[in-house]
């Protein structure tokens, strides 16, 4: 049975930082290319950040640009997403999702290409 389950979100103020993990089980961790997406209330669902497979190639969402890193450790079977500086605007849902298929650089913000998502950890950032 393929989990992913999602951690360390919280409540943070404005300019803190945060880091959130999300654990995977129930598939093979080294074949699956890892991406961190978010929903806040009344905004369409966003890309945040996406590591590969094999080289470890990242890519980042506009909005997390410059503040957030996207990391792995296969031998914890897990995926972390960084994130600094944050921001009122950060306020969401954070979402882990695996893709077992190739993905390429070009088409890892496409939330449709992943198979397996997390329930989600909430961000909530306060001035």
């Amino acid at each position: 049975q393929v989990e992913l389950v999602e951690s360390g979100g919280g409540l943070v103020q404005a300019g803190g930082s945060l880091r959130l993990s999300c654990g995977v089980s129930g598939f093979t961790f080294s074949n699956a290319h890892m991406a961190w997406f978010r929903h806040a209330p009344g905004k369409q669902r966003e890309f945040v950040a996406w590591i590969s497979r094999s080289t470890g190639s990242t890519r980042y969402g506009a909005s997390a640009k410059g503040r957030f890193t996207i990391s792995r450790d296969s031998a914890k079977n897990s995926v972390y997403l960084q994130m600094n500086s944050l921001k009122s605007d950060d306020t969401a849902g954070y979402y882990c999702a695996a893709a077992l298929k190739s993905i390429s650089f070009a088409i890892a913000d496409q939330a449709l290409q992943y198979d397996y998502w997390g329930h989600g950890t909430q961000v909530t950032v306060f001035s």
